[in-house]
């Protein structure tokens, strides 16, 4: 029976390509994935910042990466490449400087999020999951980021770029092809998705107080309470509940 098939957004993200090879991880890379490992009382606990960082260096998760991850773990290849491939934010194949996210869901499809895909792509001249030849961009369709009373949302590199529009998408676009500097709306002047993913893996690059953590829309009830002079109740104000007796 046809026509009631699930269709994936993400149809491609079970496979790693074990027939490339290609890797630059060194033994300094080995090096601070055990340092990464060392943070945790679990080593394992570490798998996922480690994966990060061989997205940093390897701009994808390679099968090199999840042998290496495996050792320094001591755990299986299985293991590693079941959670690499569990989550989308770990890609399967090589992309660009700069990768492109546009979220479709609820909201931000209502404020014309799936507009903002279709004007994105046409820019691009690439299609979702599609890397521009140039080996710049990379267009990604992407699920909620928690950002909805700024929405449409686009993350550039996981950089939040706010209540975007088709013409704000272009001129970023335009920006970053030329390498002018582009300032995400809550957070540090973008730079490249590898620069992401080596800070994920928990590496600062010094940069976490450049731009705002938060703007006027997530601000608003804080302002208001402040305004009025609300705040929470101490522990000893909650009054304790009054249990009814039966009658």
């Amino acid at each position: 029976m046809s026509g009631h098939e699930f269709q994936s957004f993400f149809p491609e993200s079970g496979s790693i390509d074990y027939a490339d090879t290609a890797s630059s991880i060194t033994d300094a890379t080995v090096e601070e994935m055990r340092q990464i490992a060392a943070r945790y009382p679990e080593p394992r606990s570490a798998l996922l910042p480690m994966l990060h960082l061989v997205q940093s260096v390897d701009g994808r998760i390679s099968p090199r990466g999840i042998e290496v991850c495996a050792d320094v773990l001591g755990i299986t290849t299985a293991q590693v490449a079941g959670v690499a491939t569990f989550y989308t934010m770990y890609v399967r194949k090589p992309g660009g400087k700069h990768h492109v996210g546009v979220c479709t869901t609820a909201l931000c499809a209502v404020m014309g999020g799936d507009i903002l895909l279709d004007e994105v792509s046409e820019k691009l001249g690439v299609g979702e999951g599609e890397t521009t030849p140039d080996g710049m961009f990379t267009l990604e369709r992407i699920e909620c980021n928690a950002a909805c009373d700024y929405a449409p949302v686009m993350m550039v590199n996981w950089e939040f770029m706010d209540n975007m529009d088709p013409v704000k998408a272009a001129a970023m676009i335009d920006d970053l092809a030329a390498g002018r500097p582009v300032q995400s709306t809550r957070g540090p002047v973008l730079t490249g998705w590898r620069n992401t993913e080596r800070l994920l893996a928990g590496f600062p690059d010094g940069r976490a107080d450049e731009g705002p953590s938060a703007g006027p829309a997530s601000l608003l009830g804080l302002q208001i309470a402040e305004e009025r002079g609300w705040q929470a109740p101490t522990p000893g104000e909650i009054a304790a509940p009054v249990k009814e007796e039966n009658q």
